[in-house]
């Protein structure tokens, strides 16, 4: 041990005397001198961590390595994959690209009727009805369309309100994700026309004693055609929340298994809707009713359960378009993607690079366009990446910290690198980092932008470390990945919030 390391812990054991841990902790932080690669080796290496599958690339800007260990190793990125989708949107569609939602009829207008269908003519806006910061309030895009529908001189439907979702193929979902998955709010997958994200709150409060029913309300949005079923029950204390929502399109029924702990309080628990189009038709239909404008034939959409029949359906080609509203800016949804990892928000993505590219939004057509705005970027050659959905949420999605440094570096010179790196939040900062680096300086904080992604098993980070401000360092890019670990995850966020913190001190 050199004289600076033994000085250092001399000082600690007489804080350990004097102090409490946690200011021991802090003043260790200081006093450490450990580089990024050797904690990164030992800790790996550890009792504690080796059994789990690890990998570091961490490299400046001129090319200099600051970590490296498992780089090429294919691993699951979870919600880092989020990183690319919104990184190659942005890439491919501009900041300033919005979605555009149409109001359309069929049949003819004759003494302020409509003799046929109002369409809402859905083009994939993920935001439509969410309750999220960055959407409008319904209220008043409902407000909107309504002054279309006055323009237009309808102020009665003889016919049908109908949620027409043909934007997107049917498919909400990836093959791959998990089966408890599609019934929770991040397993909701896109729709053509989608409402309120896709998603319901169903809230939910323990019973008295284990083993009875939870107290369970329905909330927003309203959804009267569906039977929902209430298997579930109190858990012993100490046993969390096990519940999970199993449902599907293919009938209006959903069934909630699982427990709720005693010990918990009341909850919102967010659930999956698979029948978004149906929803936004019904909910407008409502609105109209409560604004003196009737619809004789009810709310439709164009799916297996609610649609109309089929020799019924009008082309989109032979509609009379009336008027559109706009989502917010592709910036401003990618922003919220990244900050609170949404996985709607990333499989919309995903499916419009498909159409945009190749005109198709299958799952094998919207990966074959994102290999190309990779492969555009130079990224992508065929190796340390294969792409499953565009969200992290599937089990067959695979990086390479490599390969994910790599493309982080290549969106440095796209025409978009400042509203991309500004997407990715910094440690503390509201949204899924909220609680990362608390113990750690503002400072260093402040010059840290990194996306997360964890599942079962796996956490990840990847992002940048800017240099201090007037300083002679480099930009760092970095990418940490760590599969098959399931112990404590206190540890392994105190080992990933320090690998930050020392790459950081690097520069």
């Amino acid at each position: 041990m050199d004289r600076k390391n033994a000085l250092a812990a001399i000082v600690l054991n007489m804080l350990a005397i004097i102090f409490p841990a946690s200011i021991k902790s802090q003043v260790s932080n200081t006093l450490q001198t450990e580089s990024p690669q050797d904690y990164f080796d030992r800790e790996t290496q550890s009792e504690w961590l080796g059994q789990a599958t690890a990998g570091i690339f961490a490299v400046t800007v001129s090319g200099d390595t600051v970590a490296c260990s498992g780089s090429r190793k294919m691993l699951l990125p979870a919600s880092t994959m989020k990183a690319i989708t919104t990184g190659a949107a942005l890439h491919r569609l501009g900041a300033g690209y919005r979605f555009e939602t149409k109001i359309g009829y069929s049949g003819r207008i004759s003494g302020g009727t409509l003799h046929g269908d109002l369409y809402i003519i859905g083009g994939g806006d993920p935001v439509l009805g969410s309750r999220n910061r960055i959407a409008e309030p319904v209220e008043r895009t409902f407000g909107k369309w309504r002054a279309m529908l006055s323009e237009a001189g309808i102020s009665r439907i003889e016919g049908r309100i109908i949620g027409d979702d043909r934007f997107f193929g049917r498919a909400a979902e990836a093959d791959s994700w998990q089966w408890n998955d599609i019934g929770t709010y991040y397993g909701a997958g896109v729709s053509g026309l989608s409402f309120n994200e896709n998603m319901q709150n169903i809230n939910v409060t323990p019973g008295d004693t284990p083993g009875s029913p939870l107290k369970i309300s329905i909330g927003y949005p309203q959804l009267p055609w569906m039977e929902y079923r209430f298997p579930c029950t109190t858990g012993e204390a100490g046993t969390g929340n096990t519940l999970y929502l199993f449902t599907s399109p293919f009938a209006p029924v959903g069934e909630m298994r699982g427990t709720l702990a005693l010990d918990r309080k009341t909850k919102t628990e967010q659930v999956a809707n698979k029948f978004p189009a149906y929803t936004c038709a019904w909910h407008f239909m409502k609105y109209l009713e409560s604004c003196g404008i009737t619809c004789s034939d009810g709310a439709a959409d164009l799916g297996h359960v609610f649609g109309i029949p089929e020799n019924e359906t009008v082309s989109p080609d032979s509609l009379t378009v009336i008027g559109s509203t706009f989502s917010p800016s592709l910036a401003a949804i990618v922003s919220e993607t990244n900050r609170e990892s949404n996985n709607t928000y990333a499989e919309t993505l995903m499916r419009v690079l498909g159409k945009e590219c190749r005109g198709n939004d299958s799952p094998d057509s919207s990966a074959a366009a994102l290999k190309e705005i990779l492969a555009g970027l130079g990224t992508y050659t065929g190796k340390g990446l294969n792409i499953a959905d565009g969200s992290g949420l599937s089990r067959q999605d695979s990086a390479s910290p490599e390969f994910m440094c790599g493309f982080l570096k290549a969106m440095m010179d796209s025409p978009e690198s400042g509203t991309y790196i500004e997407s990715f939040p910094r440690p503390g900062e509201t949204g899924t980092l909220l609680y990362s680096m608390r113990e750690y300086p503002s400072g260093i904080k402040a010059r840290v932008r990194m996306k997360s992604g964890s599942m079962t098993g796996v956490r990840c980070y990847c992002g940048y470390v800017a240099p201090t401000a007037g300083g002679r360092g480099d930009t760092i890019i970095f990418s940490i990945m760590i599969n098959n670990y399931f112990g404590q995850q206190s540890r392994l966020q105190r080992f990933l919030d320090r690998m930050i913190y020392l790459m950081a001190t690097e520069n």
